[in-house]
């Protein structure tokens, strides 16, 4: 017995398709730079005024994740 499978797309879902791929990226590059951002600022702190805000060396990745994850 053989099945056959239609996968076409309509032509009209294309565009919206591509922008939301194009949104995707841009939202990933727009988290990656943010998390760069903040994982160099903390990098560039002293233990001292790490210790004034409570913070270790061990928190700069979470740190930079969640503000990363704050972008949208």
């Amino acid at each position: 017995m053989a099945y056959f499978t239609d996968t076409t797309v309509s032509v009209a879902a294309q565009p919206r398709r591509v922008a939301a791929f194009l949104d995707a990226i841009a939202l990933k590059l727009r988290q990656r730079k943010a998390y760069n951002q903040t994982f160099n600022e903390l990098c560039k702190m002293t233990q001292r005024d790490m210790a004034d805000l409570g913070l270790c060396r061990g928190d700069i990745r979470r740190l930079s994740r969640e503000a990363a994850q704050m972008v949208k």
